[in-house]
């Protein structure tokens, strides 16, 4: 327990300085002092609005692991260095302070997957008390934090995990649970599209469509069954087999992407570019992208020596779970090959979803389509195609945390529910009336291919 006690005027004309740190006392700093302590910093809003002539301020560090108090039930965060900085001025209550009260916790760059909470202690929280942040804002940094609060009372610096032991355990229950449902659908939906191509073996643009879908439902289920080996595998395993599962997941996961952007290519072909135009071996070209460029970027990955444990850990180094990835360092990896890549293909996706809807609604306009239903059809299978894909990997790369629970709940039950999404949207597209259905899309081509050329 550290104080420091100052008498300050009602005619000061600045803000008044404090450094703080939780090995020494406080002391007041001039305007001009620089240093990677701890630092307050009071506005003059408050001693001018005093109706005393001084007034006595009175700054205590605690150390609360010491004293036992400030213990919060059920907390899941950490107290930074188990600091806490009091403040008072007089025996007054303030708050409201439009000139807010900053507070600077030094500390040096804290590790990922923590978030970093500016709080006060709020003694009406519970029964005995708990942290609050509200009136406080949070701006976090390298070499320390910043907390903005427009009151006075107890404030600490919070380091919240990003996951908690029981929502990750939770979490990875309804995972692996939702990856062996998403697997069986998988194999329902390869079943299907495997029917689809022997029935119609004389519609070409079905049995392209359908390879299309039979090919990225493959990567899926090879997505799905890598994830759980992984997560049952990895823990214990040797340092050769953990690199090589890290990338047989990275693989899937590539794979998985690469065929969703050819599904977006595929439909700009049709929609956009030179329609009716005859690509020799279409399908098995696009299978030499789909299933060769993952393989030559994890083999670029694998030299560089990217794969290898992977572990994930709460604030307080309590282990979650153990998985073969990509490590720590090689963070670069991950973002330029996962995140800069599905970046890149959503926004691609997206404005090819923005193409197929707008042609379809002007072919509908203009009395193109025989039977006006089918316009929708196709802006189905955009929207079918690019929402349970597209947008659902999304909340788990355009976030840039994974500490909100809520997002990571959706993001992984939508994930799990995405091969019974895909297996129904294909029954009730093409199985009442398969050969009708599936040939909306080349109505279309051929209606605009005789249109252009008559014109």
């Amino acid at each position: 327990l550290k104080v420091l006690l100052l008498n300050i005027s009602r005619a000061v004309t600045r803000d008044v300085l404090i450094a703080f740190c939780p090995k020494e006392g406080p002391i007041m700093l001039n305007m001009m002092d620089k240093g990677e302590a701890g630092k307050i910093q009071l506005p003059r809003e408050i001693f001018q609005s005093l109706s005393q002539w001084t007034a006595r301020v009175v700054v205590t560090v605690l150390n609360i692991h010491q004293l036992g108090m400030f213990e919060e039930v059920n907390q899941t965060g950490q107290v930074l260095d188990n600091t806490v900085v009091g403040i008072t001025v007089g025996e007054m209550s303030i708050s409201g302070l439009r000139d807010p009260v900053q507070l600077r916790f030094a500390h040096k760059q804290l590790p990922s997957g923590v978030t970093p909470q500016c709080v006060f202690w709020d003694v009406s929280k519970g029964q005995t008390g708990g942290w609050n942040s509200s009136g406080c804002v949070t701006q976090p940094g390298d070499k320390g934090t910043v907390c903005l609060c427009n009151h006075l009372t107890f404030f600490t610096l919070l380091l919240n995990p990003a996951l908690d032991r029981s929502t990750a355990r939770t979490l990875m229950a309804v995972a692996t649970a939702g990856c062996g449902v998403a697997m069986a659908f998988s194999i329902f939906t390869i079943a299907f599209c495997i029917f689809l191509r022997y029935r119609f073996r004389s519609e070409e643009t079905l049995r392209i469509n359908v390879g299309l879908h039979m090919n990225l439902m493959g990567s899926l289920l090879l997505l799905n069954l890598a994830f759980l080996l992984n997560s049952g595998l990895s823990a214990g395993t040797q340092l050769g087999t953990c690199k090589v599962l890290g990338g047989l997941t990275h693989y899937c996961l590539l794979c998985c992407f690469t065929w969703m952007a050819l599904e977006g290519c595929h439909l700009y072909l049709l929609f956009v570019k030179v329609l009716g135009t005859y690509i020799h071996h279409y399908l098995a070209k696009l299978c030499l992208v789909g299933w060769g460029f993952p393989a030559l970027v994890v083999g670029v990955a694998g030299i560089i020596g990217s794969y290898g444990e992977h572990i994930i850990q709460t604030v307080d180094h309590q282990v979650i779970a153990h998985l073969c990835w990509i490590t720590s360092k090689h963070l670069l990896v991950h973002y330029i090959t996962n995140c800069g890549y599905f970046v890149l293909i959503f926004l691609f996706n997206m404005a090819v979803f923005g193409v197929v809807i707008h042609k379809s609604c002007c072919l509908q306009g203009t009395g193109a389509m025989s039977e006006g239903r089918k316009a929708w059809k196709v802006a189905l299978v955009a929207l079918g195609l690019f929402c349970l894909l597209g947008t659902t990997w999304a909340l788990a790369f355009l976030t840039h945390s994974t500490s909100s629970a809520p997002v990571l709940y959706l993001f992984t039950v939508l994930n799990s529910l995405q091969g019974i999404f895909i297996f129904i949207w294909l029954v009730v597209l093409y199985y009442p009336k398969a050969k009708e259905t599936t040939n909306s899309l080349s109505h279309i081509i051929r209606h605009d291919k005789t249109t252009t050329a008559s014109q």
